[in-house]
């Protein structure tokens, strides 16, 4: 039987993407100026409560900018994880800091025991600053990654970093729509907790807008500052006068038509991934040796990715990504961990059991947004007929 490609996680262009893309392109709009950038940028700061957002051309400019609006200066260590991509990482490096790399709990988040002990074991706060007592340097912010739209732990995470003054970061790329259902933020959304957060419109994550971010903050001076880097850093648009260094990491109007029309269908998304999710773990978790990996009990997660945990299955990661490939199902491993790749070799890492353990044993399972079920079911019977 010829059966087709189902991939890991693509997009789904079902609504008014062409209608508000054929908008800016007869308005002859397409580049970074039009209306529909900022009409994004409101729309989306609606979405997740806050008073401002400031688009981008990725996350990974928007969380370079949310360093830099952070004050985070060279020399200065970021507290990072280390199961995460690489992306979210790299621009603690651009602002010339260092990365301390603390590991994950069993949310694939980083881990607040670890997080704590760190900053208690390792560290000492003079003068109101925490400084690493192994190099002298100041510890000037945690960079937390909400991993595949679960959520850290961030009313732990929040007591830490006012107990040992970092500021927070929160990249919360992977987990836009994710938000707390009880507890003290309840009602808060990932991203809208910490200082500064950022989120990212890729092609496979679950809006797009090709490639695309949004920078959020709670801090008016900073979103004031991020967009002016944004743009160039340009005090006159007529004669071109600059007062610092910026950066071209405008979001295009045609970038943002497309983000118009994926916020608007949100919501509909995440429902769909509900239901695949609850698909795969009525039928995996805890049978044939798998697990599917749990969102947090007290948030409504958006089921951005899903975790299969190879507890005791008859294949390893890598021989069951590739015996599914041969029957056109795309899988993926979690990411290689960050503190064991060349740039970042020499970093300080604590803590890392779980991710190591998790690196070895995750594969991500198909979860498109326009994934039907009967695909979904597919993808499950491939995973238990490799398993006998």
């Amino acid at each position: 039987m010829n059966e087709t490609f189902i991939p890991l996680s693509v997009p789904n262009f079902s609504g008014n993407e062409k209608e508000y893309v054929n908008d800016a392109v007869v308005s002859e709009w397409v580049s970074s100026g039009g209306s529909k950038v900022a009409d994004f940028e409101e729309k989306l700061a609606a979405y997740v409560h806050m008073p401002r957002a400031v688009a981008c051309n990725s996350g990974t400019s928007g969380l370079h900018l949310a360093l830099i609006c952070a004050g985070v200066q060279p020399g200065q260590e970021v507290l990072a994880p280390a199961l995460t991509f690489i992306a979210a990482v790299n621009p603690i490096r651009y602002v010339f800091a260092q990365p301390v790399f603390i590991g994950c709990d069993d949310t694939l988040c980083m881990d607040p025991d670890a997080l704590e002990a760190f900053c208690r074991n390792n560290c000492e706060v003079r003068d109101n600053k925490l400084y690493n007592k192994a190099t002298g340097k100041q510890v000037a912010a945690v960079m937390v990654v909400h991993v595949f739209g679960n959520m850290a732990a961030m009313a732990r995470i929040m007591q830490i970093a006012q107990q040992y003054h970092l500021v927070v970061i929160e990249d919360a790329t992977e987990a836009l729509g994710t938000y707390y259902t009880e507890g003290p933020y309840k009602g808060k959304f990932a991203g809208t907790i910490g200082d500064v957060g950022v989120y990212s419109f890729n092609g496979n994550k679950i809006i797009t807008t090709g490639s695309g971010g949004m920078l959020v903050t709670s801090h008016p001076e900073w979103a004031e500052h991020a967009k002016h880097l944004s743009t160039q850093a340009k005090t006159d648009e007529l004669q071109f006068c600059h007062d610092e260094v910026g950066y071209n990491y405008r979001l295009t109007n045609l970038q943002a038509a497309l983000g118009l029309a994926q916020l608007e269908q949100l919501e509909g998304f995440i429902a769909h991934k509900m239901e695949l999710y609850n698909l795969y773990h009525e039928a995996l978790n805890g049978k044939y040796g798998l697990r599917i990996l749990p969102f947090q009990k007290d948030i409504r997660a958006n089921h951005w990715f899903f975790s299969l945990y190879l507890e005791d299955y008859p294949l390893e990661r890598d021989e069951l990504i590739a015996a599914l490939a041969a029957q056109k199902i795309q899988t993926r491993p979690v990411w290689a961990l960050i503190n064991q790749q060349p740039p970042y070799a020499n970093c300080e890492a604590y803590g890392m059991q779980k991710a190591e353990d998790y690196r070895a044993k995750i594969v991500n399972i198909p979860c498109s947004t326009n994934l039907p079920l009967l695909q979904a079911q597919r993808v499950i019977n491939a995973i238990i007929a490799l398993a006998k």
